[in-house]
């Protein structure tokens, strides 16, 4: 056993090389190279799906971002790239599933109502994702400033409710 942890941890650290050098495509071919190895890891499996995704490849990446999720199933880097790969396929029900997932273990997490305000916003679900950006403006302020240029919010821009919700007030 402790001859598998070794040639995981081999795995990741190469694979983390690769993406702080900027070459997802080494990172990628590493752990493909130990596939079985990568894929049994949280970790190793999450490096495996962010180069892809990094890569634009979100097809590929959904498969070892799901086996991270598995692995790591209250790591919300995990999850956050799991439905950002999602969405970018078309599947955003799918998305939303994944944000939900990480909000069992960040209920707090502003980044992830923000998201699933988007997400619901283009269900065109209007009232959900209302809901979820108020709540992440509640959370963190800051995200207001985001929304002008979140196109995920385009079929909602002439709402009332909100304009109301997303203007400054001074």
């Amino acid at each position: 056993m402790p001859a598998a942890t070794s040639s995981t941890q081999r795995v990741i650290r190469n694979a983390e090389g690769y993406l702080e050098l900027g070459l997802p495509e080494q990172a990628v071919e590493a752990l493909e190279r130990r596939r079985t190895l990568a894929l049994a890891d949280g970790r190793a499996s999450y490096l495996w799906g962010e180069s892809l995704r990094e890569m634009r490849r979100y097809r590929d990446a959904i498969e070892p971002l799901e086996h991270a999720a598995q692995h790591r199933p209250g790591d919300m880097y995990v999850w956050l790239a799991l439905a950002w790969c999602y969405k970018r396929v078309g599947q955003v029900l799918h998305a939303i599933h994944a944000l939900e997932s990480a909000q069992e273990s960040e209920p707090r997490e502003p980044i992830l109502h923000y998201n699933l305000a988007c997400y619901w916003s283009l269900l065109s679900k209007r009232e959900r994702a209302l809901r979820c950006l108020q709540r992440a403006i509640d959370l963190d302020s800051n995200l207001r400033e985001l929304v002008s240029d979140e196109s995920d919010f385009d079929a909602l821009r002439d709402d009332p409710e909100f304009r109301a919700l997303t203007s400054v007030i001074v």
